[in-house]
């Protein structure tokens, strides 16, 4: 199975990364895509506004109608900072006849040098990296120092390219509580969950 690890805060989960992960299923062949829920960002140290169990349920109940897409809650069962290349290693131990491809954006790749063991990253899962349209062609020069020649052609090969970004759960979090619209811009189960739990709100 070639499968997709999509990670984040998901704080909450919205269309955009819907949108994000069916274009790398489409467009780089991916059996399945697992959304992992981060029990706390390394990169992030304000730490999530929703709890765990919360975030995690929002992107089950959003991405239940979709058989290729499956919630994975292996960095909140393991606690405490959440690095890629500890959740990669354990996938790669649970699915050893899988093909481990991890989807990052332009921001993610900028800060590779940051993340913990890089080069072990890569050697685990083949980085996808994704684009937005209309934005500048991301340079994947920065993997260069973690993979041979031979491998950065083949992840070159692998750019994916969505449409531009209209919302980010930042914003998401900023209308919610400012009582502003917002409902559109999240799948109607995750919104239905967040209005009934009454998230984000003063």
């Amino acid at each position: 199975m070639r499968l997709g690890v999509f990670g984040g805060s998901f704080d909450p989960i919205h269309w955009g990364h819907l949108q994000l992960a069916e274009c790398c299923a489409a467009q780089a062949g991916l059996d399945r895509v697992l959304f992992v829920p981060a029990a706390a960002q390394p990169l992030k140290p304000g730490g999530a506004v929703a709890s765990a169990a919360d975030r995690l349920a929002m992107v089950a109940a959003a991405i239940a109608e979709d058989a290729r897409f499956e919630a994975s809650t292996v960095e909140i069962d393991r606690g405490g900072a959440s690095y890629t290349v500890d959740t990669l290693a354990t996938l790669a131990a649970e699915r050893p006849g899988d093909e481990l491809f991890f989807l990052m954006g332009a921001d993610s790749l900028a800060d590779i040098a940051k993340w913990r063991q890089p080069e072990r990253i890569c050697e685990l899962a083949t980085p996808l990296v994704v684009a937005r349209a209309g934005e500048p062609p991301v340079d994947l020069a920065v993997l260069a120092p973690y993979v041979t020649a031979e491998r950065l052609a083949e992840i070159e090969k692998l750019r994916v390219e969505t449409p531009p970004a209209s919302i980010s759960s930042t914003e998401l979090r900023r209308r919610i509580a400012g009582g502003e619209p917002w409902k559109d811009q999240v799948p109607p189960p995750a919104a239905e969950y967040i209005r009934a739990r009454g998230l984000y709100r003063p």
